[in-house]
C-alpha cells in the first residue's frame, strides 16, 4: 500500500510541475479563446465568417462520417440495387420475345416468264441469334421456325441485301442456316457484268473472302465488278442478290480457260443482328413440272 500511496504522490507532483511549467502557456490559450468569443459575439463581420467557417468544417467532418457508415452498408445497399434492377428488368419488354411472323411481299425485276408477269418473292424477317465465323464450317441460327413459315432450303440474306446462307434445319422456332463460310456451301452465282455464270465456295481462310470457281476467261473479269446470285432461279435466292465484288483475278490451276476469283464479301459476317429468309412462292409449280419432265426422260 506504501508503495501505491507514492506512486500516486509522484504522478500528482509531476501534474503539478507540467502545469506550472506551462501555466503562461495555457493562459494565453484560455484568453485566446475568450478574445475570440467576445470579437465574434460582438461583431456581425466576424460572426459571420466564423458561422460559415464551422458549418463548413461540421459539413466535412459530418460527410467524413457519412462515408464511412455508407462504406459498411455498401454491401447491403449493392444487394438491394441488384434486387430493384432485377425487378425492373423483368418488366423490360425485351424480357419478352416472340419469332417474327410477318412476311414483305418482293418483286423480282429481272426474270419475267412469257406474259410479262414478275416472279414473286416473300421475305420473312428473323432475329440472328447464334452466328459463328471462325469455324472451317461455320452455321447461324435463326429465331424464326416452321411455325412462322420457313422451310429447309430458304436463301437468308443479310439486312443490307447481300447473300448469307442456306436454311439446312428448322424447329417449330428455329432455323439452323449453313453459312457461306462453310467449306460445304455451293451457291450458284453470276457476274454482273455479262451475266457470266460460276460457282461460290469457301477455302476456310478468311472469313471476308470468297472463291468463284467455273467463270469462263471470255467474261474479261476486272478487280471491282460485282457478283450476285445466279439468274437461274431455284429454291434458295432470288436473283441479282449481291455477294461481293471481285479483289483478284487468276486462272483456274484445275478449270480448263477458268477464272478463279478471289471475293470481297458484301455481307459482314461479324455483326449480323437480323436477316431475311427468301420464300419463292412460285418454286413448288416449278419443282413439279422439272420433277415431271425428268420422269418422262427416265
Amino acid at each position: 500500500m506504501h508503495g501505491v500511496a507514492a506512486h500516486a504522490n509522484r504522478a500528482m507532483r509531476n501534474i503539478f510541475l507540467f502545469i506550472r511549467r506551462f501555466f503562461t502557456f495555457f493562459l494565453f490559450l484560455v484568453l485566446l479563446g475568450v478574445s475570440l468569443a467576445i470579437l465574434v459575439n460582438y461583431n456581425k463581420t466576424y460572426q459571420g465568417v466564423y458561422s460559415g467557417t464551422a458549418n463548413e468544417v461540421t459539413g466535412k467532418i459530418n460527410k467524413g462520417y457519412n462515408d464511412v457508415e455508407y462504406y459498411f452498408h455498401l454491401k447491403e445497399t449493392n444487394k438491394q440495387l441488384a434486387e430493384e434492377n432485377t425487378k425492373l428488368l423483368n418488366l423490360l419488354g425485351s424480357s419478352f420475345d416472340a419469332p417474327d411472323s410477318s412476311k414483305q411481299v418482293k418483286v423480282d425485276s429481272l426474270i419475267k416468264d412469257t406474259l410479262g408477269r414478275m416472279r414473286r418473292f416473300i421475305y420473312l424477317p428473323a432475329k440472328v441469334v447464334n452466328n459463328s465465323v471462325t469455324e472451317e464450317n461455320n452455321y447461324l441460327t435463326l429465331f424464326r421456325g416452321k411455325n412462322q413459315g420457313v422451310n429447309i432450303g430458304m436463301g437468308v440474306i443479310g439486312a443490307n441485301g447481300s447473300a448469307v446462307g442456306k436454311v439446312i434445319d428448322v424447329s417449330a422456332n428455329y432455323c439452323r442456316v449453313m453459312s457461306l463460310l462453310n467449306r460445304k456451301s455451293k451457291v450458284s452465282a453470276m457476274m454482273k457484268k455479262g451475266f457470266f455464270l460460276g460457282e461460290i465456295d469457301w477455302d476456310g481462310a478468311d472469313p471476308g473472302y470468297l472463291i468463284m470457281k467455273s467463270v469462263t476467261q471470255g467474261a474479261h473479269v476486272a478487280n471491282g465488278d460485282s457478283v450476285l446470285t445466279s439468274n437461274i432461279v431455284n429454291l434458295s435466292f432470288p436473283p441479282g442478290m449481291l455477294i461481293g465484288v471481285v479483289t483478284q483475278v487468276k486462272a483456274d490451276p484445275e478449270g480448263t480457260s477458268t477464272y478463279l476469283l478471289k471475293v470481297k464479301t458484301a455481307a459482314n459476317f461479324y455483326n449480323l443482328q437480323y436477316a431475311y429468309l427468301v420464300e419463292n412462292v412460285m418454286w413448288q409449280e416449278q419443282k413439279t413440272l422439272e420433277d415431271k419432265t425428268q420422269k418422262v426422260n427416265e
